[in-house]
């Protein structure tokens, strides 16, 4: 039944732009270090003698906002088609569980951040060798810094997912959502325990892999609280 309900959604998403919005984001973001690098690349080089690190933070330094941008779009989007085509109560009048419906849709979401986040290492890798910075490829930070985003980024998932879900009114998880966005773009002035600063990997302990395991356990739990909201509620 899971894997039937995933197909539905993946359906669903097939003409909406989804795809389109996963390939952009990290697309768009080394796009911003192709600028950057072709205007400045005489100075960049004079500020790190460890040009491909300096170059993973330049493009890491954008990576959260790309990622909660689209958490928002793509969490709001989600929910309006349900909502444009009146189809809830259709999906949840077949043998469904409520449960497994929201779960399919937080699936789905993950996995097209997870795909970005491919996409990410991907091209971030591809404009990286022709810089020719000289040297071995840092593979583990170049991993760290495309992935350990998407991980500490799932509790803003989980909590964008459970206000468009539980929403009537669609202006409320844009406002979530762009309140989650302002949020991260002030990571650098948040404490520690804030879910918007783990996206940008920064925190007291100067361990990335920390604000990744944060992200993973406190997403977890949001879910769960969400998807129990939306389990109780009375689908209109």
């Amino acid at each position: 039944m899971m894997r039937k309900l995933l197909q539905v959604e993946l359906m669903k998403i097939k003409r909406r732009g989804f795809w389109f919005l996963t390939f952009l984001g990290p697309i768009g973001v080394v796009a911003l270090q192709v600028v950057n690098y072709s205007v400045r690349w005489d100075y960049l080089k004079t500020l790190s003698d460890d040009h491909w690190l300096f170059y993973l933070q330049n493009v890491s330094g954008f990576t959260p906002l790309a990622l909660v941008l689209g958490i928002a779009i793509l969490t709001s989007s989600m929910a309006s088609i349900e909502i444009e085509t009146n189809a809830w109560k259709q999906l949840l009048a077949l043998p469904v569980r409520k449960t497994s419906v929201y779960l399919a849709k937080f699936t789905v979401l993950a996995g097209l951040l997870f795909i970005a986040s491919i996409v990410l290492c991907v091209a971030t890798l591809a404009y990286g060798l022709t810089l020719e910075f000289g040297g071995a490829v840092p593979v583990a930070d170049l991993l760290e810094y495309s992935f350990y985003p998407f991980f500490a980024s799932l509790p803003i998932l989980a909590l964008q997912l459970w206000v468009a879900m539980v929403s009537e009114n669609q202006g409320w998880p844009i406002t979530a959502g762009v309140l989650n966005v302002i949020l991260t773009y002030s990571a650098y002035t948040l404490p520690d325990w804030a879910i918007w600063k783990w996206p940008s990997l920064i925190n007291d302990w100067n361990e990335p892999l920390y604000s990744g395991l944060m992200g993973l356990g406190v997403g977890l739990v949001i879910y769960m609280v969400g998807m129990m909201d939306f389990v109780r509620r009375d689908v209109k």
